[in-house]
Formats: structure tokens, sequence, C-alpha cells
């Protein structure tokens, strides 16, 4: 089984906790073991799974402050497991907070009210390969790698590979709306899931979908789990799409004068109907970073069946003729490092506060909101660095994924929250999404009202009607707590 990795270690010597949650009822202790589910108060163990990969919590353990300490770790092993220690914790009124890998950036699995930490992790079996229907079941604490080694092995592959790949779990990929990076070409975790087996707050299991590509029964009950971060039940088993392994692949490199010049090539290709697996612009700061070229970047990977990626790629070359045709090995670079975020734990630990703001929006309005974002945060005087990349497309918009540096000299938290809160605001007054993939968690849950306007009072009372006491991951998503 997978071992969760965090970007740095704690040091040595007391530590402080930043959400230090109340104690755990030692009735509530006593419970869990006579269900015999495996149950740590250890202060060790607590402490390990008080964290994620939320960039700010790198700055806090550097500092010596954990973010958080559950009152015990829980870890069930089977789907009756995690049905009895719901149904515990309701009865105790204690809050649970599901975790898989713990690889979101957004502190979703982060347990600051106490409580449980629910370590998914156990339930990682691959259970059924149907080649014919071409799907899998698989449980949710199964990681990516252990998932396509099982895929593999048949003469398959899920498609699914977001940058967390080698840290992330199934359940985490749908508690987060996920999208991996070739979903041009496979669909986002939502366009793979067929159904899913979901345990409430007060342990009841629920299975939704899974009877076939499509059913018109009522609303599609998956998908009301599908980006709930745990706030509304535990995902524990998924059926998901599966696809052959690709036969062929592709590549190709251009680059451009601008951003807008390169957003709108993208927009041509995919409205033509060429949806190649990676169309991924970056501008210039990041072209140079990534590949020394002074200009806007557009790496282009295909693959699947030769006469498709044929048609695509010719599509593409067709809309980018007017671009310079940069060498194709910048492909492989982007394919060898694309998963690499071994910088990030020494930069906060050097005093400069990084991180990543991924948005979408409508093709009509992607440069404003780019170029908005960018001036809300170089406006701030600590800011260095504001720049962004295109990673995925659709027909009638993208994704644009802001990174930010800067370095503040005398309170980090503080240009940390100006900047998401600049960033954020800037996307919302300019019509787009708050959350393209990376999902709310607790850093974003105060935008959530009002990037849900009337629709958040919905989802208020469906978290009422499942989760009256507010177990759930309270505070996720600005339901049932208090956002940070």
């Amino acid at each position: 089984m997978t071992t969760p990795t965090m970007p740095t270690e704690a040091p040595d010597g007391p530590l402080t906790t930043v959400f230090p949650g109340p104690a755990l009822d030692p009735a509530l202790v006593t419970d869990l073991e006579g269900l015999g589910v495996p149950v740590s108060t250890d202060g060790d163990e607590r402490a390990a799974q008080g964290r994620d990969w939320w960039p700010l919590t790198i700055g806090w353990i550097h500092e010596g402050r954990l973010p958080a300490l559950a009152g015990a770790v829980v870890r069930p092993r089977h789907v009756n497991d995690v049905s009895a220690v719901m149904a515990a914790a309701s009865r105790h009124h204690v809050p649970v907070t599901p975790q898989g890998g713990r690889s979101g950036v957004v502190g979703g699995a982060v347990p600051s009210t106490g409580g449980i930490a629910l370590d998914l992790t156990s339930l990682n079996a691959v259970l059924e390969i149907d080649e014919v229907s071409g799907t899998v079941r698989v449980q949710a604490g199964c990681f990516g790698p252990e998932l396509e080694q099982a895929l593999n092995a048949r003469g398959f592959t899920c498609g699914h590979f977001p940058q967390s790949f080698e840290l992330a779990t199934v359940g985490g990929w749908l508690a987060c709306r996920g999208a991996g990076q070739f979903s041009n070409r496979y669909g986002k975790i939502e366009d793979i899931v067929r159904g899913l087996t979901v345990v409430l707050a007060d342990g009841s299991i629920v299975e939704t979908g899974g009877r076939g590509p499509r059913q018109a029964v009522g609303p599609d009950l998956t998908q009301l789990f599908v980006g709930a971060e745990g706030t509304l039940g535990v995902i524990v088993e998924a059926t998901l799409v599966i696809r052959a392994l690709p036969a062929h692949s592709e590549r190709a490199t251009y680059s451009f004068d601008s951003v807008a010049e390169g957003l709108d090539a993208c927009r041509r290709i995919i409205q033509r109907g060429a949806f190649p697996a990676v169309l991924r612009l970056y501008d210039v700061a990041e072209s140079q970073r990534n590949f020394s070229i002074d200009r806007c970047a557009l790496i282009v990977l295909d693959e699947g069946d030769p006469a498709l990626v044929a048609v695509t790629m010719g599509i593409v070359a067709a809309e980018c003729a007017a671009a310079v045709r940069e060498s194709d090995d910048h492909v492989a670079t982007w394919l060898a490092h694309r998963n690499d975020v071994s910088a990030l734990g020494p930069l906060w630990q050097k005093g400069f506060v990084v991180d990543t703001i991924e948005v979408a929006g409508p093709w009509s309005t992607l440069v404003p909101i780019h170029d908005a974002v960018t001036s809300a945060l170089r406006a701030l005087p600590e800011t260095l660095v504001a720049s962004v990349h295109q990673s995925h497309a659709y027909a009638d918009g993208a994704c644009l994924y802001f990174t930010f540096v800067g370095r503040p000299e005398k309170d980090p938290e503080s240009y940390y929250r100006a900047a998401w809160d600049a960033a954020s605001r800037a996307v919302l007054n300019g019509g787009g999404a708050l959350s393209h993939h990376h999902g709310v968690g607790r850093n974003r849950a105060r935008f959530v009202p009002d990037a849900l306007g009337s629709g958040y009072d919905v989802l208020t009372r469906i978290k009422s009607a499942l989760d009256p006491d507010a177990v759930c991951n309270p505070g996720v998503l600005s339901l049932g707590g208090a956002p940070w």
C-alpha cells in the first residue's frame, strides 16, 4: 500500500497547534474500540494525520505549528467499518474528516475541528474489471499508481493523471472533482465516474448510478457527491470508465506572441472538434521557466487510435499555422517534470510564499480574467511573480492556472490571505468559476456563498437534510462550520 508523503517534516521539539480542536470524549473512543475498527489516540499518529498539502501549512510546520490535531485516527478496513464509525460519530456528535493520500492543496483533509481523522487508505482494493463494458470497480483508498498497475496488466488505463497522481487516491479524485492532465482526451473525474457507494453521516450505505453509461431516473445522485469534499458523506467505492492503452501518440510545440493569441488558437482547435489529450499554453514567464522559450509556449500531445490522432494533430497544425514551430522535445521536458513539486517545501522554508490558483471561465472572458487576476496579485507590494498557464480546454471555455510568489517581511499568513482574496475576487467579479479542479477545502470556503449565489442556500439545505449534526467535514465548502 502506498504511504502518503508530505512536503516537509515537523521540526524537533515542542509544537503548537493552529486548530487544536476539543478533546475527544473517552466514551467515543471506547465505543469505537468496541466496534473492532483500528483506532489510535497516539499523539504522533494524530499529529501526522493533522495536515495535507495545503501550502500554507508548510509555513506553519516550519515554524513548529501543527495545522490540526484530531482526537483519534481511525483506519477502517471494510465498508461496514466506515458505516459503524459514522454512526458512532453521529451518536456522539463528533466531526469526521475523511482522508486518503491527503494530497489536496486547499486544506480539505485538515481535521481543524478535531474529532476523528478517518484514514481510508486500507480500503484499497481493485474489486472488478469489466473488459467488455470498459469499467472498473475500485475502493476509494486505492492510490492512482496501484489502480493503473492493475488496469495496465489487463491492457487498460483510467486516463486520469492529476499532478498529484503518485500521492492521491480515487476517493480524493472524486471528493475534489479532480481533473487529470490528459483530461481533454479522457475526461475529468465527473465524466469518468459511473457509480458510487457512499456512507452517510448516520452510517447509512447508499449506492448511486452504476447501471449503465447514463440514466434518466431523476437527478444524478452520483454527481451530488462528486466534488462535495466529504461534507455530504464518505465515498468508499466507485465504478469508473476505462480505456484501452493507447496504441499511438504524437507531439508538437508552438509559440505565440501573447497569451491572448495562444488562447484563441486553443479555442479554435477545440471548437473544431479536436480534443488532444494535452493542450497547455504558458505565458512568457512560465515558458521561460519550463522550456527556456521567450514567447508563450503551447505544448500538444495526443494518444490513441493512429487515425484519430492524425486528424487531431492535423487540426492543431492548421490552427497554429501562424505560430512559431518549436522543438517537439519540449513535450518530453514537460512529461519528465510535470509532477515535480520538490521545490515547494524549500521555498516556503526560505521565506517565500508560493501557491497556485486554478479557475475556469468562458472563452469570451478568459483574457479579461487573466488580466484582472495578474494585475490584482501584482498590486500587492510583496508579490514577486504572478504567472499563468491554460491547462484544460472545452468547447465553451478553459481553465487558467495561476502561480504567485511573494516574500513578505513580517506576516506570511496575512500576505497569503490577501493574495487569495485579491485573485478570487477578481475571478468572481469577472464572471469566472472559483475553482476548476483543486476544490474548495478550507482555504476557499469563505468565497463559496458568493461563488454559488442563490445556489448556496440549496446546498446548505441538502447538507442539513443529509447531515443535520454537521458531522461530515464541517467548515469545508463553508458548510456546517466556520470557514478559515
